[in-house]
């Protein structure tokens, strides 16, 4: 209200202006809202009261425009997030599909999504050429030039104040900003030209004509930049990627990853991807390691959408929601919810087999149990299956005796034992197995669902020989190991016996594996107690972030060392000179077996890879949505009062709305019940919304104009005044909150600040050079000129222009390393910035003021 403030201040000028029609008390009809009558005669208190109502009327408008705006977004988001499903071939051959967006962030920035926040000034402009008889007014170009100050500087001071300490923001892709900057500039000087230089106070039709070329001159330079084309190389691209790495389709739907070199930008985007998606999960399988890899992959996904940049619709809708009470964003349906999938159905079939199949014991043991188990339904009746033993390597009354019989499953048993006998002799043996077999089964009853003898039903009994001290190797000459694995327990195995205790050395290797890069270094001991038969070397695995990954190291074991088995001094004696029991003695030593040195590969499990590609095929889908899909789902979200969190957590009750939040709500039930009708965003791919909700702006911009212009000419305010500072900050509002959230949540300051470059030269060519084109055609038609009177709005080009120059260097020396970023930075210095910054905007606003009453002139 800095207006309001200064007009105590210029009795002189008002008194000059007393003949100009906002301060005659005579104002005039609008577009659509008549003027309030009577109009002669008014006392101070009758326009107090007026200029009241229409005040707390704009405020309201306002409030209307900023809902049906986040319809207007959400529809947008919805357009430029649509996607579609390429092939790329990567070097090799192999064919991979993934999810592309279709549009491009940078287009959609400064196309749709400009057009979507500034949409109420850039309707505003148009609209008042029309209301006028395409006459020149003010209210249209001074709201657009109002609205790029109130952004570059007010929206830019507290984005620079709100990061948390310690933290900055930097624009990541400085070259789409530097010429969006210089388009925003640009825009507001070429402005000063056409009404001060190349034809003062007329507008021909070229000049309206080429302002408006300037918007896809600018959408197709910022495109240039964002993507790094060389200008000789446009018409042969055949993808796209935008900043925040997802993949955009061009025109071919197939991509091969050796015929173009631009192509390994893409390849390098992919594997970006991979990686992103492969450390989430392994950091997830450390948090969360009985979940399965399919409820983990849903929890990447989400942790991915939730924590990346989001486009300028998403913060837009969010800021709006905030401010209104409205719903907020919620998992999209049909995406991936961690925890929540349906349960598997049981299996009717009941099910015998042995559990584990597998056995391992050794010589001595004497008797030991083996298991049968029934898994599925219970059975009614008692199950009876028989079982016999067959020799392998051990022969049945020699190395074990042998055993046949029957088990006996009773209903609601779920398991039975059948015992075993080893035979242990004194003779060096190497080791040996039988098998048992489960032969057949019989229920005793009518069975009421399937029945089933199923794999395993031969059970392997492996005899280890207890006489000897055994043979040390490892089970595989080579292993896989997967690098999710974290530490690898490297088994190695002792046969032929297991007499004593023995100290096995070993130590790692380095292959293409480097030590504490891919692993981690181990060496010393390993002890097998007497009888023991398996232990464990633990191999470190370092996790790199890397999707393909195949290195090697091995692990090499060293003579094993007894325990007083065998006497020092016969290991010197010659064979003739030896004893009977000193041969049986060296016979039973310990020795290595035919692997004593394995190499491991550290890979990535197929489970992980498959998962990792499924995420990648999936990437920019996100797992929120804040359109609507339905009516009904519309009108209900119109009526119910929302918490200020927006929504309930998942996993407990909803927080009840607060006082402020039925306050929203009873200011906001009828814009929202109003703006229930439009079309929901989800319906023909936004689009029946986009136009339905753009139309619906329309008509209140419309109104919009007409009760500022009757608020201004009630009090006295012209209408450029109005525009540059009432206006422009209502509409500005929720771009406000959406850059203040962007700031905080994002990792850079492109959503903050780069967008707002962009949408100011947006807005000046769209909105003003249609305008201004429309209504030099219709002069042009009829035989004369379109006069617009440079003024006021030629001054404040002027001095916006020289202030922005000021603002941009600012942010730009703000990234040196002494601050490290356009945001944030030294708590001192950042509000020593906010404070500039904001200071700007008020000397622009008192310099306008001023010059509109005539205080002073150019």
């Amino acid at each position: 209200m800095l207006p309001l403030l200064l007009l105590p201040v210029l009795p002189s000028a008002l008194a000059s202006s007393a003949d100009e029609d906002n301060t005659t008390g005579v104002c005039q009809d609008g577009l659509l809202l008549p003027v309030w009558l009577p109009q002669h005669n008014l006392t101070t208190g009758d326009r107090i009261a007026r200029g009241l109502v229409y005040f707390i009327s704009l405020l309201y408008l306002f409030l209307g425009v900023s809902i049906i705006s986040d319809r207007f977004m959400s529809a947008i988001e919805v357009i430029t997030s649509q996607e579609r499903e390429v092939t790329v071939t990567k070097k090799g051959g192999v064919e991979q599909k993934i999810v592309v967006r279709v549009w491009n962030e940078t287009v959609a920035n400064l196309t749709l999504m400009a057009l979507g926040s500034s949409a109420p000034e850039i309707l505003l402009s148009i609209i008042e050429i029309y209301a006028k008889g395409f006459e020149a007014g003010d209210l249209g170009p001074g709201t657009i030039v109002g609205s790029a100050a109130y952004n570059l500087f007010v929206i830019i001071a507290l984005c620079v104040s709100v990061i948390p300490a310690g933290e900055t923001r930097k624009i990541k892709h400085l070259n789409v900003f530097f010429v969006t900057a210089t388009w925003s500039v640009f825009a507001y000087v070429w402005l000063y030209v056409i009404l001060a230089v190349t034809s003062p106070g007329v507008v021909d039709v070229w000049e309206g004509i080429l302002t408006f070329s300037f918007f896809p001159l600018t959408v197709l330079t910022a495109y240039i930049a964002d993507q790094r084309i060389a200008l000789h190389k446009i018409p042969f691209k055949k993808f796209r990627l935008n900043r925040n790495r997802v993949i955009v389709a061009a025109e071919s739907a197939d991509i091969e990853m050796d015929k173009e070199p631009e192509v390994e930008l893409l390849d390098d985007t992919l594997e970006q991807a991979r990686r992103d998606y492969a450390l989430v999960l392994r950091e997830l399988r450390k948090q969360h390691p009985q979940k399965t890899i399919s409820e983990l992959e849903g929890l990447a996904k989400e942790q991915i959408d939730n924590s990346g940049p989001k486009s300028r619709a998403y913060y837009r809708v969010m800021a709006t929601r905030s401010m209104t009470g409205g719903s907020m964003a919620r998992p999209r349906s049909g995406s991936i919810s961690a925890g929540r999938r349906p349960s598997t159905t049981t299996d009717d079939v009941t099910k015998f087999f042995f559990d584990p199949a597998t056995y391992t014991v050794l010589e001595n043991i004497g008797t030991f149990e083996i298991t049968v188990v029934r898994e599925g339904r219970d059975v009614p009746h008692p199950v009876i299956l028989e079982y016999r033993t067959e020799d392998g390597t051990a022969t049945a009354g020699t190395d074990y005796v042998g055993a046949s019989g029957t088990l006996v499953f009773k209903p609601g048993d779920t398991q039975q034992t059948i015992k075993l006998q080893i035979i242990d002799d004194e003779l060096f043996e190497e080791d040996e197995h039988f098998f048992v077999h489960l032969t057949d089964m019989k229920v005793q009853g009518q069975a009421s669902h399937p029945i089933k003898l199923v794999t395993p039903k031969v059970a392997k009994i492996l005899i280890l020989d207890d006489d000897h001290a055994g043979v040390f190797a490892f089970p595989e000459a080579c292993i896989d190991v997967p690098e999710s694995e974290g530490v690898y327990e490297l088994p190695v195995e002792r046969s032929s016996g297991a007499r004593g205790k023995i100290k096995l050395p070993y130590r790692t290797e380095d292959g293409t594996a480097k030590a504490g890069k891919d692993y981690v270094e181990t060496h010393g001991y390993i002890v097998f107690e007497n009888n023991e038969a398996r232990k464990t070397i633990p191999i470190g695995i370092v996790p790199e972030h890397c999707y393909e990954r195949n290195v090697s190291l091995f692990v090499e074991l060293g003579e094993p060392e007894e325990d007083n088995l065998v006497p020092n001094n016969i290991h010197h004696k010659k064979e003739d000179e030896l004893t009977i029991e000193e041969k049986v003695a060296l016979e039973g030593r310990p020795r290595l077996g035919l692997v004593p040195r394995v190499q491991i590969n550290i890979k990535e499990s197929d489970e992980f890879k498959n998962t990792v590609d499924k995420l990648v095929q999936k990437r920019g889908a996100s797992a929120v949505s804040v359109s609507t899909s339905s009516w009904g789902e519309q009108f209900v979200e119109a009526i119910r009062v929302n918490s200020e969190a927006g929504e309930g957590e998942e996993d407990g009750p909803a927080e009840s709305p607060s006082c402020g939040g039925y306050i929203l709500h009873v200011l906001t039930i009828f814009w929202r019940i109003l703006f229930a009708f439009v079309p929901p965003a989800e319906f023909c791919n936004g689009w029946l919304c986009f136009w339905s909700a753009i139309t619906v702006i329309g008509v209140l911009t419309a109104v919009i104009g007409d009760v500022a212009s009757h608020f201004g000419c009630s009090v006295g305010i012209k209408d450029a005044v109005t525009a540059l500072s009432l206006v422009a900050m209502g509409t500005s509002l929720p771009d406000t909150f959406a850059s203040k959230v962007a700031a905080i949540q994002d990792a850079t300051a492109d959503n903050s600040v780069g967008n707002v470059t962009g949408s100011n030269a947006v807005n000046v060519f769209l909105g003003i050079g249609v305008a201004w084109s429309i209504a030099a055609i219709y002069h042009s038609w009829h035989g004369n000129q379109f006069i617009v009177p440079p003024g006021n709005l030629g001054f404040s080009v002027m001095v916006f222009c020289t202030e922005a120059l000021f603002a941009i260097s600012v942010l730009l020396l703000r990234r040196s390393k002494y601050v490290g970023g356009e945001l944030g930075g030294p708590v001192g210095l950042k509000y020593l910035t906010s404070a500039f910054m904001f200071g700007l905007w008020i000397i622009y606003l008192t310099l306008s003021t001023l010059e509109a009453y005539g205080v002073i002139g150019v």
